[in-house]
């Protein structure tokens, strides 16, 4: 296949007409990226788009993919490893050149980069979002790899979705890609999933914690820079002040043995409860009194809107999209990130003041409604679509 134009976009593009867009994502491992698209992809089907999904590679066997399936959307999966396979670019374009799609929507790093190129090269339309606060070390591999995709946004590209203010400001920085050429999309969620009470007393018997204990959670997968040892490490102080608490870790990842060894070390296994993986995210929020997230870095975290529309109050830290998310002092205690003893003191405040958690509860979900309204996200991307479209039908 030589890389040259596929075919020409239509002539006039009526309103009603819907539109076939490619989704291209390095992977249905269970990131919020991929959980994201999962939930996006039903509704923009009802507002008019045709989706396809090819995932370039694996990543803790795809769960995600089967989500997808269940709604009736096809997913390809192209057996990509790595960026320099040999054939990597031309299973890509290949994908691109067979699904001719209108739009080509690509997300994360591999996807942004060989997707990007494949459709430029055949003359479709193509936006990127970036959801990460890459700060990779100079001149290493991921430093490399962060400029080469940041080249070809910047150099072919039609749009870039960055989900946060800073996320979009961090990105223009490092790309030096022209402010009309990215845009601002917030994550979206279902608001009507989270009802915070229905389930909390099965929810707390499931996992062996007693009704009148008060329930710090966090919900994240298990990586080192979502700060959950700082958490662990702020444990005893909390519990000198907070002696019916629990600590529940939702989730999993390659840090999860070097956290639960930690908290064995400490002698916190009878306040620590992990859940392990779960689809049921809703219900484990539920169960909580407090939402922990000591991220060090965080483009815009889909759990923490998930955690203000459950009604629940926030500790969270002090960076990237995280700021611009919650009203501070009001739904959320925001701290500096590595500081155990300042997190130890919000955490111990909320759990203390019942009705500052409540006021704060409700504060965070009049935001989440006003915000993070899935429904309102997707219209809107959906009309990048058709604008793309259309521009390029001019």
């Amino acid at each position: 296949m030589t890389a040259q134009r596929l075919r020409q976009a239509p002539s006039a593009f009526p309103p009603g007409r819907r539109l076939r867009v490619l989704y291209l994502i390095d992977s249905l491992g269970p990131g919020g990226a991929e959980q994201l698209l999962a939930a996006y992809l039903p509704r923009l089907m009802e507002r008019g788009v045709d989706p396809v999904v090819a995932v370039l590679k694996e990543r803790e066997g795809n769960p995600v993919a089967s989500v997808i399936e269940a709604a009736g959307i096809p997913v390809q999966s192209l057996g990509i490893r790595r960026m320099r396979e040999r054939t990597a670019y031309r299973r890509v374009a290949e994908v691109v050149a067979a699904t001719a799609p209108d739009v080509v929507h690509t997300q994360l790093e591999l996807s942004n980069t060989l997707g990007t190129i494949a459709a430029s090269r055949l003359g479709i339309p193509s936006l990127s979002t970036i959801h990460t606060l890459d700060r990779p070390a100079p001149w290493s591999r991921d430093s490399v790899r962060f400029r080469l995709m940041a080249g070809v946004l910047r150099r072919r590209a039609d749009l870039v979705i960055a989900v946060s203010a800073s996320a979009r400001t961090h990105f223009l920085g490092r790309s030096r890609a022209r402010a009309e050429q990215v845009t601002t999309i917030r994550n979206g969620i279902d608001l009507g999933a989270f009802g915070r009470h229905a389930e909390r007393p099965t929810a707390r018997a499931e996992l062996g914690i007693a009704a009148d204990e008060l329930v710090a959670v966090t919900v994240a997968v298990l990586r080192q820079p979502k700060g959950i040892d700082d958490m662990i490490d702020a444990l005893p102080a909390i519990t000198a002040a907070v002696p019916a608490m629990r600590y529940l870790i939702v989730g999993d990842g390659e840090h999860g043995p070097a956290l639960r060894e930690r908290v064995a070390a400490a002698g916190l296994a009878d306040r620590v409860v992990f859940a392990g993986a779960r689809t049921d995210v809703a219900r484990m929020l539920a169960v909580a009194d407090v939402f922990v997230l000591p991220s060090h870095t965080e483009a815009l975290p889909t759990v923490l809107i998930e955690a203000m529309a459950a009604g629940l109050p926030v500790v969270a830290t002090d960076v990237g999209g995280i700021p611009e998310m919650v009203e501070r002092g009001s739904s959320a205690l925001l701290v500096p990130p590595h500081r155990p003893d300042l997190l130890a003191d919000a955490v111990t405040r909320v759990l203390s003041s019942p009705l500052q958690a409540a006021a704060m509860g409700k504060a965070g979900s009049r935001l989440a409604a006003a915000r993070f309204d899935i429904d309102r996200q997707a219209q809107r991307l959906v009309d990048e679509y058709r604008l793309l479209v259309m521009r390029r039908a001019a």
